[in-house]
């Protein structure tokens, strides 16, 4: 059962759900885990590279989770 609030602005794209890698955060309508994601971008793969290797993650999934990760950071260090 999806544990992510609808009103979440993270919800039209990541699902968290305990039935599904144990709750793991992945993209909607899949099971690709949203660290993937990142874990490809540290190691200096491009965003082309990802989506090319996880088909069922749109550009869209991926652009907007890194949006609302870069505002979450913002919002944290002008918190601190």
């Amino acid at each position: 059962m999806e544990t992510l609030s609808a009103q979440s602005p993270w919800f039209p794209y990541v699902s968290v759900d305990p039935e599904k890698l144990g709750g793991t955060p992945v993209f909607r309508g899949t099971r690709v885990p949203v660290q993937a994601l990142f874990d490809y971008l540290k190691d200096g793969y491009d965003l082309a590279t990802f989506l090319d290797h996880f088909r069922g993650v749109t550009r869209d999934q991926a652009q907007a989770v890194l949006e609302l990760s870069a505002g979450g950071v913002a919002d944290e260090l002008r918190a601190a």
